[in-house]
């Protein structure tokens, strides 16, 4: 590889220059996303006890380096042990990232339909419901929280679920293609309790929840208005009508090669 850069006994190859950018830039996106939370400040802590590491290394002072590169091995497990829910996010975060599902198989054409319509006639009796649609990774530990069923999804049967007198309404239903995976669920709550000024109630906060930690999209049925709103990426959109939840549904879980290279940007900026 060509040489960038020789000044005396530091040379600078091109093959370095990208080592460097590429390092750079998952810090860049680690702290981005840990910005915020406690494990931002364990993390600007710990980088900075590496670089003073690199730089003990460089400057051949063994004592300190063995000093440091301890300090860093108990660090980096106990940044591990501590911060789990962080670490579950950023992996989620990556898994949802276009350029990793290019393969990813979509699910039945059937079932953005089936779920508008079903939350269209839940809206209209004002039924509460919580639907959750996988996407690319499964939430099997919430999934047994409720009643397995692996039913064939649709209208009725999703009606049948979240009617009021139901011993499962209260709960989520999780689906996966054109299957309910089970209902009944019990969800994470999100930590947001006001969204644009609005109150959340513990459905949405249950549908927001479990956008954040896993890579799926909530449909979510206000019982007291009625309203559809939808929580994706740990972001909540209400007031949708039926076609416009329909075409969301089906947009979302297009994959990246049948949305086509624009698609595939406008799904990795939407994130941002």
């Amino acid at each position: 590889m060509f040489d960038l850069i020789k000044i005396s006994f530091l040379t600078v190859t091109f093959t370095d220059l990208l080592d460097i950018v590429i390092v750079s830039f998952i810090i860049y996106e680690l702290y981005k996303n840990l910005k915020g939370t406690i494990a931002s400040q364990i993390f600007i802590g710990l980088m900075i006890i590496l670089l003073l590491s690199f730089a003990a290394q460089a400057a051949n002072f063994k004592e300190l380096s063995w000093l440091l590169k301890l300090v860093t091995d108990i660090w980096v497990i106990a940044f591990v042990i501590l911060f789990q829910p962080e670490i579950r996010r950023i992996l989620v975060i990556v898994a949802r990232n276009p350029f990793f599902r290019l393969f990813v198989k979509s699910e039945s054409p059937k079932t953005p339909q089936v779920i508008a319509d079903a939350a269209f006639e839940l809206s209209q009796k004002q039924h509460g419901a919580l639907i959750v649609v996988l996407k690319s990774t499964g939430i099997r530990g919430f999934s047994e929280t409720g009643e397995i069923m692996n039913a064939k999804i649709s209208v009725p049967l999703l009606e049948t679920i979240f009617f009021p007198r139901s011993p499962l309404h209260d709960g989520a239903v999780i689906v996966k293609n054109d299957v309910i995976e089970a209902a009944g669920c019990t969800l994470p709550l999100s930590l947001a309790t006001i969204v644009n000024g609005e109150h959340l109630g513990m459905r949405h906060r249950a549908g927001l929840g479990i956008s954040e930690q896993a890579d799926v999209i909530s449909v979510i049925v206000s019982e007291e208005t009625g309203s559809i709103s939808i929580a994706e990426n740990g972001r909540i959109t209400k007031g949708l009508s039926k076609e416009m939840l329909r075409k969301k549904l089906s947009w979302t879980f297009k994959s990246p090669s049948e949305k086509g290279l624009k698609g595939l940007i406008e799904q990795y900026f939407r994130k941002k």
